[in-house]
């Protein structure tokens, strides 16, 4: 496998900072601090803030310059243009929801850890060739779900998932208790609703819950 020694944190150190990795969606820059600072205090510090809006950018670097304690990264990231943008604002990783070969090249000459999006063996398979072993598998749930990822360990005994895609708390527990699954990623831990009411208290309370239903699955791994 790739030697990592060029990105600032390892993939295997990232998966191992906790089972459920918020996806977050966030419109306004003035929403960013409260949200992770929710988070934390439930102490869920790896953040994805996805870039599906115009601030983003401006949030991954608000939540790096205010909360050092926050693992923040970037979500959604799809070329090499936005793995280098996140970077400069200050995301200690990246996660693509698919790969392409220009994209996993410039992760690897890049200092921030790259977690490619696959959902078939085939795209697997270009990763694995481009030294990763560390993948988002998504969308989880529309790609053969819980099935799909245990018989991809059949092959690949030694790849590790980050699932993500209609992931919720009905259906966590049978990810993470998976072998080859060492967290989740979702969105329901911070909803639309409850950023609009502005109700941060709801977010940690949430994370709390979630992470005491989860706790069963882990234990038994």
């Amino acid at each position: 496998m790739k030697d990592l020694k060029n990105w600032q944190l390892s993939p295997a150190d990232l998966f191992a900072m906790g089972p459920l990795v918020p996806v977050l969606v966030i419109e306004k820059v003035e929403d960013a601090l409260p949200i992770a600072e929710a988070l934390i205090k439930a102490n869920i510090k790896v953040l994805e803030v996805t870039l599906r809006t115009p601030s983003a950018l401006d949030v991954i670097e608000t939540i790096a310059k205010e909360l050092p304690e926050a693992v923040v990264g970037a979500g959604t990231v799809t070329n090499r243009e936005l793995l280098q943008r996140s970077r400069d604002a200050g995301a200690k990783f990246a996660i693509s929801p698919g790969l392409t070969k220009d994209l996993l090249k410039a992760g690897n000459e890049g200092d921030i850890a790259l977690i490619p999006g696959i959902s078939s063996i085939s795209e697997l398979m270009d990763g694995i060739d481009f030294g990763y072993d560390h993948f988002k598998f998504f969308p989880a749930e529309a790609s053969g779900g819980v099935k799909a990822i245990q018989s991809i360990g059949g092959p690949f005994p030694n790849i590790k998932f980050c699932p993500t895609g209609g992931i919720n708390l009905n259906n966590v527990n049978n990810y993470l208790a998976l072998k080859n699954v060492a967290c989740c990623g979702g969105s329901w831990l911070v909803s639309d609703s409850i950023v609009k009411e502005k109700n941060w208290s709801a977010i940690t309370t949430l994370a709390n819950d979630s992470l005491a239903h989860v706790a069963d699955a882990l234990a038994v791994k």
